[in-house]
């Protein structure tokens, strides 16, 4: 279920966060999920796509607003290459995700609000967070943008020009939208 281009080794680690998730998620409820096959292909495999679509390279990213680390956390497994920041505000999702990255040493957590966050970073992903929310913070945090997105396109006001939306397979009105901040 999971890209023929997707590792053994990364399969395992991604089944790993895959039962972890599914025990915590009782008790925090960090995504909806009715079964294995549908979290795949709803929150592993959107999160591959992005990485499959990231240039070649060494990059430092954040994902923002991580909540269960997608699309961060998959991005880590199969880009050993990038240093991978989740950056989730509420507390005990930022739990989670630091049990779930113990054996990445390509992740870290910062537990905060992306607003709050003085880094730098080469890449900025997001998934599941509004453009309003994403408004002020996208373009301090990154050059490049990386967005899980429904049909709207993303406002001018978040500062990208982005390139045309590509549709995430196997989904009806969802796209990954790739964009570079604006130079003034």
């Amino acid at each position: 279920m999971f890209p023929d281009w997707v590792t053994p080794g990364a399969i395992a680690q991604l089944e790993a966060h895959f039962e972890l998730l599914a025990r915590w998620n009782r008790k925090l409820n960090l995504v909806r999920i009715r079964d294995r096959s549908e979290a795949i292909q709803r929150h592993y495999n959107e999160s591959l796509f992005v990485a499959h679509h990231l240039p070649v390279g060494a990059w430092r990213i954040a994902d923002v607003g991580s909540g269960a680390g997608f699309p961060g956390f998959p991005v880590a497994v199969v880009r050993p290459d990038c240093l991978v920041t989740l950056i989730e505000s509420h507390q005990r999702k930022a739990v989670f995700l630091r049990e779930a990255s113990r054996s990445l040493p390509n992740i870290r957590v910062l537990a905060q609000r992306a607003e709050d966050c003085g880094e730098v970073f080469d890449w900025a992903l997001s998934r599941a967070v509004s453009y309003a929310g994403l408004a002020g913070i996208l373009s301090r945090l990154a050059p490049h943008a990386a967005l899980l997105t429904g049909s709207e396109d993303p406002p001018s006001s978040l500062g990208f020009d982005w390139r045309p939306s590509i549709p995430l397979p196997g989904t009806k009105g969802r796209f990954l939208r790739l964009g570079r901040r604006r130079t003034p």
